[in-house]
């Protein structure tokens, strides 16, 4: 009787003639009516209410044969209406909708198909093709039906009619453009990208005892596919069976971290292939997408008048994340330095940022952190701590901590020893190595934070230039420079982090054995060249390394107690003389240091905060730039969310950063700026928000007295949020001084207060240097500090430049003067001796301060137009 009732549906579906009522109208009659009964507007739901219905629930019942049945006469019943109409209350258009849904939902259950069930008929059934309400790949359950040929081989093992009967649909002219496209560009595209894909993988497996040529793996004609593809093609790869068979099963990468039985899988695949040329392959194609830039198009678009700019931005295509989370993921099984380091770069690049978009690829670069963190060693941690500070996602920090908390729970260790002791040294010694090039060397010199030199010396000691021509012309030695240049951007990067991480110990309560201490810090080839510039307390007393020798604040040697503990001194616990006394001692050795320790600001708990008790309000109603505000706290290890309109004008959003070392947590508040103008972004983030109070909780979230709170932990978290609100505030932009792009009227009293009002703690230390540096300046007859201003005497003006926002006043009539900085390097800087690094306000007052000494030589329009 079944076979009957599906030989009639066929037959129906292939001549054409209307459906006549079946045996399951009962069923679907009775579910429609219910469907919509129950709901208030039906097209606004996708999953609609089946499962409320008994008649439903019997459906889904029903033996293997009767649920085809019953799955062909509803389509068969959709390709009878005529939908040619917009009226949504038509009863065959309500009903296409449900039968669509209920068909959706019916491809979910398990069905048994007979072992020679014809799925390419089904499918010409399924999408009307014959018919006049034809559909779109995406316009289907594509994916759900896709499933169901996926379960049927697993079932019925490897058949060659069901291999055949894969083989025709993929050939089907609806499904065979998506086969080769890239599907990245829409937003169904993974999901018809992994549809087509385990229609794929299930005609690998149907292919009895997988005697026969496994098809070759079609790469997407996004940017990705054309670079594997053309890699594939030049290898002469594309119809081998091992690579085909293993591409097939690396695309399968779905969930966020691998299985052990994929990786297992994966390791046989690779095993097959041979380990060498697999490696050599994908360290290929990743060094290529390294290199790959991010395409950025505009386009515009008119609405009422008024024309939009939008930008579309291009790394790679999203359909191929499976298959690079794969690639990615068998990489784990290696650890050699250059599968780790090519690892680490693509990781990095691909949470490169895009403007109100996010990361060009997460789930490729979430792949990546699982893999480092797998890497055997430290090496893999090493890259892992220095994409925490780099990376501004904060699921992406979350998910690296975890992973160096892990490594510290073997090791029993804390955290921060974990970054401390996985920091390459690049076999540098005293930040020096030298790489020979035949009878010339290539000497790297570490000779700053930002200043790596790259110097050729010839046989006899004597410096060259530029670079041997005998190693451009040789493939082989070039090759070595190249992999010289490599390890000295990496040598950069690493210093960056490491000063960055030196910078944030104060709040971690570090200290050392002297073993310790000079294994990673001291005598560490990289690490060295910053911690010879800085201060270190030897059971609480201060000293210098000089010469190889430790020494104190008058230059005196000092031996040094074996059994000593080693701490970063900090100015706090020293006396204000002290603290000058290193000062002068730094500037008269010409010791530039890397993070700001000697001239560091100290916050003490002021009358005003002894009485708020649990939160200070001194760094409270500023107004800063928000995204400016996330890189700078994401910096800084802090956590926050930006806020947006689509907030309904809620506030008290928290900046927060924990403290482990001692199970504290800092709050700092920021709200929302709600007015009828909200200046926000095409995704509706503002860009402007309002800062509140800061506080410290516990770990069951109540607030902790500030008294009570480690005076060092207090000092640094305050100059964290003084380091927030003094670049981020919007009183540094000189542009500002209108209240902004709308001219609002509290933010221009908001601008004026901050821009000339009274120095903060960080302006305070910037006036203390230029103290020291202004009577070794050529501008010193020019120019002389009066309260919080540095003040230039001009051929044509004089000039108040404030030394907390950098902004300008001409004298006498305080007239504002707007210079907006440039982003190049003043050369008039070169030669000034700073005594730390880091400080770009200072940089922008001293070169305000020399463009206007000499303002006869202005040549640009916008100054000269308000001299």
């Amino acid at each position: 009787m079944l076979e009957k009732i599906l030989q009639r549906l066929r037959n129906a579906k292939t001549s054409g003639a209307q459906p006549q009522t079946s045996e399951f109208d009962h069923y679907f009659n009775a579910i429609q009516t219910q469907v919509i009964d129950s709901t208030e507007y039906l097209y606004s739901y996708h999953h609609l209410p089946f499962k409320d219905c008994e008649e439903y629930q019997q459906l889904k019942k029903l033996p293997a044969l009767q649920k085809i049945a019953a799955l062909e006469a509803l389509m068969n019943k959709i390709n009878s209406y005529d939908l040619d109409t917009r009226d949504y209350n038509n009863p065959n258009k309500q009903a296409n909708y449900i039968y669509s849904r209920l068909i959706e939902a019916l491809l979910k259950t398990r069905i048994d198909f007979p072992i020679d069930y014809s799925f390419s008929d089904l499918f010409s059934l399924l999408y009307h093709q014959g018919r006049k309400n034809k559909l779109a790949l995406n316009d289907g359950p594509f994916g759900y039906f896709a499933t169901q040929i996926e379960k049927h081989v697993k079932r019925h093992g490897p058949q060659t009619h069901i291999a055949e009967d894969i083989e025709e649909l993929l050939a089907n002219k609806l499904i065979k453009p998506h086969i080769n496209g890239n599907e990245g560009n829409y937003y169904w595209g993974p999901d018809i990208g992994k549809a087509i894909q385990k229609l794929q993988n299930a005609l690998t497996s149907a292919n009895a005892n997988g005697e026969q040529q496994v098809p070759s793996y079609k790469f997407s004609s996004g940017r990705f596919g054309q670079i594997a593809r053309q890699a594939f093609e030049t290898s002469n790869l594309t119809n081998d069976n091992n690579w085909n068979s293993l591409l097939r099963h690396l695309s399968t990468a779905k969930a966020g971290k691998p299985s052990k039985k994929f990786l297992t899988t994966s390791s046989q695949l690779i095993d097959q292939i041979g380990i060498k040329p697999y490696k050599k392959l994908v360290n290929q194609l990743f060094k290529q997408l390294v290199e790959l830039e991010v395409i950025i198009t505009q386009r515009t678009s008119n609405y009422n008048g008024q024309e939009y700019v939008y930008h579309n931005y291009e790394y790679i295509e999203s359909g191929c994340y499976q298959l690079l989370k794969g690639l990615i993921w068998s990489m784990s099984r290696f650890h050699d330095q250059e599968s780790v380091q090519n690892i680490a770069k693509l990781t990095e690049k691909c949470f490169e940022k895009i403007p109100d978009h996010g990361p060009v690829a997460l789930a490729v670069g979430n792949a990546g952190i699982y893999t480092l963190a797998q890497s055997k060693g430290l090496g893999g941690i090493g890259h892992l701590s220095r994409l925490k500070l780099r990376v501004k996602q904060n699921s992406t920090q979350k998910l690296i901590q975890t992973y160096i908390d892990q490594q510290a729970e073997k090791l029993g260790i804390k955290p921060a020893q974990v970054e401390e002791i996985s920091v390459p040294d690049f076999n540098l010694i005293e930040g020096k190595i030298s790489i020979p090039f035949n009878d010339f060397s290539l000497q790297i010199k570490v000779s700053g934070v930002n200043q790596v030199e790259q110097i050729w010396l010839k046989p006899d000691g004597v410096q060259q230039k530029s670079v041997p021509a005998f190693v451009k012309n040789d493939k082989a030695l070039n090759d070595n420079l190249k992999k010289a240049r490599a390890t000295v951007k990496q040598i950069k990067q690493n210093l960056s982090t490491q000063k960055d991480r030196i910078d944030r110990i104060y709040t971690d309560v570090m200290e050392w054995t002297i073993t310790d201490f000079e294994q990673y810090y001291l005598k560490h080839g990289l690490v060295s060249v910053i911690a010879q510039k800085l201060i270190w307390s030897f059971d609480e007393k201060p000293l210098l390394y000089i010469n190889e020798q430790w020494q104190d604040v008058s230059g005196n040697a000092v031996n040094i107690d074996p059994n000593a503990k080693v701490t970063l001194w900090h100015p706090l616990f020293s006396e204000a003389e002290e603290v000058l006394a290193w000062r002068e001692r730094l500037d008269y050795l010409g010791i530039k240091q890397p993070i700001k320790q000697a001239f560091r600001e100290i916050y003490l708990l002021t009358d005003a905060e002894i009485n708020t008790r649990i939160y200070s309000n001194r760094m409270a109603a500023h107004i800063i730039k928000q995204h400016q505000f996330n890189s700078l706290a994401a910096t800084r290890g802090w956590k926050y969310t930006l806020q947006g309109a689509f907030d309904n004008g809620a506030d008290g959003e928290l900046a927060q950063k924990y403290l482990p070392a001692h199970q504290l947590t800092a709050q700092f508040w920021i709200n929302e700026l709600i007015d009828e103008d909200g200046q926000y972004t095409d995704v509706g983030i503002w860009y402007y928000v309002a800062t509140d109070q800061l506080r410290f909780c516990d770990q069951s979230g109540e607030a902790v007295e500030l008294a009570d709170v480690p005076p060092l932990l207090f000092s640094e978290i305050m100059r964290d949020a003084d380091l927030f609100v003094g670049v981020a505030s919007v009183g540094n932009d000189p542009q500002w001084q209108d209240g902004g792009p709308d001219g609002r009227a509290a933010y221009r009293d908001y601008w004026h207060s901050y821009s000339f009002g009274d120095l903060s703690e960080v302006a305070k230390t910037r006036k203390d240097v230029l103290e020291k540096l202004l009577p070794r300046l050529k501008l010193r007859d020019v120019a002389h500090i009066d309260n919080k201003f540095l003040i230039v005497k001009g051929t044509k003006h004089t000039y108040k430049i404030h030394i907390g926002s950098g902004n300008i006043l001409i004298m006498p009539n305080d007239r504002y003067l707007c210079i907006v900085p440039s982003r190049s390097k003043d050369k008039n800087l070169n030669n000034v001796f700073l005594p730390f690094e880091g400080d770009n306000g200072l940089s922008i007052v001293l070169s305000k301060a020399f463009l206007l000494a000499e303002d006869n030589k202005i040549k640009d329009p916008t100054i000269l137009s308000q001299l």
